[in-house]
């Protein structure tokens, strides 16, 4: 492996060898989808989640639409990274403030460690919907923090660790609605309180990332730059198609496109992407990466109704995106 991942040795990440005859830069696990929709009692849906080494094994936060169709978090924990276990009841975070800390919605979250706790982000209803905080060091207490951003916003993903001085994060500005637009920007911030020195990242680009694109997984460091993954969506006759690609940002200057993908890392195909509550939908929310090989294990929603896995390798997505660039 020429690419240098910075990162730590995950031997145990789940991981299936690519099938014999698949070309692509990416391939899905043969046991998706890994969560099924109504794994825990009054789910009607269980998709769009972000998933962390702990303690030798996996947790999570997970997004749980009820059967009352209120979006929900919940967390989670597992051995492989496969067979899950979801507290039935959602995060009851622990806030100060009742004013951000009364419950509206919660979905789509990331979790990444950096430093000494696991920082939670997700899209918060406050007068619309903006970037939810939080933190916590065994994920059962949940601390929430204020939001970031004003609505409206999605899509909050954090660096794993600070870009000079202050925190680091990308994020989707949108509307209140289903927001058919949205370019990627990044932000900073000292104390994971007040956020400025935003920066645009990179727009839409045509085919199937013409309407909107967001950030999805943490972002992996490597010798050649920050690996993000990403999805895009295209709005065809039938309505919107998500599909996930990947760039390459500047290790010091984020906001900086190294490379970019023309072509999508996979798109909805199977069975379970593209048919459930939302049909067409692929949406990347966490990857797990071994430094040592590279080997990548990425959590994605289908069709807005399960959590599924696929694999790839760091350095073939670089090669891939490297090749054929959007220019």
């Amino acid at each position: 492996m020429s690419v240098k991942i910075i990162g730590d040795s995950l031997p145990n990440i789940p991981w299936e060898p690519r099938p014999e005859g698949n070309r692509g830069p990416v391939w899905r696990s043969s046991r998706n989808p890994v969560i099924p929709r109504d794994l825990i009692p009054n789910a009607n849906s269980i998709f769009n989640s972000a998933v962390v080494p702990y303690q030798d094994a996996f947790a999570g936060v997970f997004r749980v639409d009820d059967t009352g169709r209120q979006m929900q978090l919940h967390a989670g924990r597992s051995e492989d990274g496969v067979h899950w276990e979801l507290d039935p009841e959602r995060i009851a975070f622990v806030c100060e403030d009742d004013e951000i800390g009364t419950f509206v919605y919660g979905y789509d979250p990331r979790v990444v460690w950096i430093e000494d706790r696991y920082y939670v982000s997700w899209c918060n209803g406050y007068h619309g919907p903006t970037i939810g905080m939080a933190y916590t060091d065994d994920f059962e207490t949940f601390y929430q923090l204020e939001n970031a951003f004003l609505p409206f916003n999605r899509n909050g993903v954090l660096f794993p660790r600070k870009i000079g001085d202050n925190y680091a994060m990308l994020s989707r500005p949108s509307d209140n609605g289903h927001t058919p637009f949205g370019d990627i920007f990044y932000s900073e911030s000292p104390d994971m309180h007040y956020w400025g020195n935003h920066r645009h990242v990179f727009g839409t680009a045509g085919g199937w990332q013409s309407t909107k694109v967001g950030a999805g997984p943490i972002p992996i460091e490597t010798s050649e730059g920050w690996l993000l993954i990403y999805h895009g969506v295209l709005t065809s006759c039938n309505g919107f198609v998500y599909s996930a690609g990947a760039a390459l940002l500047d290790l010091d200057e984020p906001w900086k496109v190294i490379a970019r993908g023309r072509r999508y890392l996979f798109s909805p195909k199977r069975d379970y992407e593209c048919v459930g509550d939302v049909p067409n939908v692929v949406f990347p929310c966490a990857a797990l990466c071994d430094a040592e090989t590279g080997r990548l294990a990425v959590y994605y929603g289908g069709a807005d109704t399960v959590v599924a896995l696929a694999f790839a390798y760091v350095d073939e997505i670089i090669d891939y995106i490297k090749a054929d660039p959007v220019v």
